[in-house]
C-alpha cells in the first residue's frame, strides 16, 4: 500500500473541503462592514434642500467643525456622546456639482482627525410664473427706496443676531394647521414682463386673522413692519438657522421673547408686497435660502 485513502473515502474529503471552503466565503460576506463616520440626510441633495449632518465619533470627543460651499458649520453632540450633528442647507440658488466637505474632530486625548468628503447636488424642478403687480412694487419711488434701505439694515441686524446653541428641538412643523400651499419654493417670478426674484419661501393661502405657529422652538429677533415683507416676525434657532414668517397682520409676540414648536405668533394677513392674503414662510441658514417643505420631512433629533 502507499498510503493513499481508499477509493470510496474521497468523495468525502471532497465534501468536507466543499463546505468548508462554503463556510467561509459565508463567514466573510456576512462580516459588518466599517461604520461610515460621516453621513448626511436627505442623501440627495439639490438646491434649495435643507441636510443634517452627522459624524459617529468616539466617546470623548470634544468638538466637530466643518467646512462647507464657504460655510463654516458648528456641529453640537448629541445626548449618548457619539453622535455629532449640524442643520445645514444648499442655497436656492447654487449650482449643481461636486462641493467639498472638510470636517474637523477633536478626538479623546486631544487628537485630530480631518474628514474629506464630495457631496453632490442636483437640480431641482423649479418652475416659472408671470405676474401682474403695481408699478410702486416693482419700482419703487425715492421715498419707497429709502424705507427699503433702512429696513434692510433692520434685517441684517437681525439675521446677525442668531444663539450659537440649537435652539430647536425634534421635527420641524408647518405653521398653519389646515391651508393649501399657493405658490412653490424656488419660483422663478416675472414681475411686468421683469424677471425679478426667485421665491425664497413658500407660500400658504390664508384667510385674514388664521392663526400663525412657531414651525420649532427659538427666539424672536424680529417683529416689526417691513416694506416688502409687510408685518414680519423672524424667529431664531440657533447655530445660524432662522424662520422669516412675512404679510402678517397682527403680531401675537414681540422681539426677544422665546417661543416654543406650535405657539401661537402671529396672524396671518396681506400686509407689505403682497397680491392678496396669504402667509409667506421663509428658512434661511447663513444666508442660504432653504425649501420649508423639504424641512418638513427630515427626520430630526431631539435635543432639548
Amino acid at each position: 500500500m502507499n498510503g493513499a485513502p481508499p477509493m470510496k473515502s474521497l468523495p468525502r474529503i471532497y465534501l468536507a473541503v466543499l463546505l468548508s471552503t462554503i463556510t467561509v466565503r459565508l463567514t466573510l460576506c456576512q462580516t459588518p462592514k466599517p461604520t461610515e463616520p460621516i453621513t448626511w440626510t436627505p442623501a440627495r441633495l439639490t438646491n434649495g434642500s435643507p441636510c443634517l449632518f452627522t459624524a459617529e465619533l468616539p466617546r470623548g470627543a470634544s468638538s466637530v467643525t466643518g467646512e462647507w460651499q464657504g460655510h463654516t458649520i458648528a456641529f453640537f453632540q448629541s445626548k449618548d456622546k457619539r453622535h455629532w450633528y449640524a442643520l445645514v442647507g444648499v442655497d436656492v440658488e447654487v449650482s449643481p456639482g461636486d462641493y467639498p466637505l472638510t470636517i474637523e474632530a477633536t478626538l479623546p486625548g486631544g487628537n485630530q482627525q480631518t474628514f474629506h468628503r464630495e457631496v453632490n447636488v442636483g437640480t431641482a424642478p423649479y418652475t416659472k410664473v408671470t405676474l401682474t403687480v403695481p408699478d410702486k412694487f416693482v419700482q419703487p419711488n425715492a421715498e419707497a427706496l429709502k424705507q427699503i434701505e433702512a429696513d434692510k439694515a433692520i434685517k441684517d441686524k437681525a439675521f446677525a443676531d442668531t444663539n450659537p446653541e440649537p435652539q430647536w428641538s425634534g421635527d420641524f412643523v408647518p405653521p398653519l394647521k389646515v391651508a393649501p400651499r399657493s405658490d412653490s419654493f424656488g419660483t422663478r417670478r416675472v414681475f411686468n414682463g421683469t424677471l425679478a426674484s426667485v421665491h425664497r419661501g413658500l407660500d400658504y393661502h390664508a384667510h385674514p386673522g388664521t392663526p400663525i405657529m412657531a414651525v420649532n422652538s427659538g427666539r424672536v429677533v424680529l417683529a416689526q413692519s417691513l416694506y416688502y415683507e409687510g408685518n414680519c416676525v423672524v424667529i431664531d434657532h440657533g447655530m445660524g438657522l432662522m424662520t422669516v414668517y412675512m404679510h402678517l397682520s397682527k403680531f401675537k409676540i414681540a422681539a426677544g421673547d422665546a417661543v416654543r414648536q406650535g405657539q401661537l405668533i402671529a396672524l396671518s394677513g396681506g400686509t407689505g408686497r403682497a397680491t392678496g392674503p396669504h402667509l409667506h414662510l421663509g428658512v434661511r441658514w447663513q444666508g442660504a435660502y432653504l425649501d420649508p417643505q423639504k424641512l418638513f420631512t427630515l427626520n430630526l433629533p431631539k435635543i432639548q
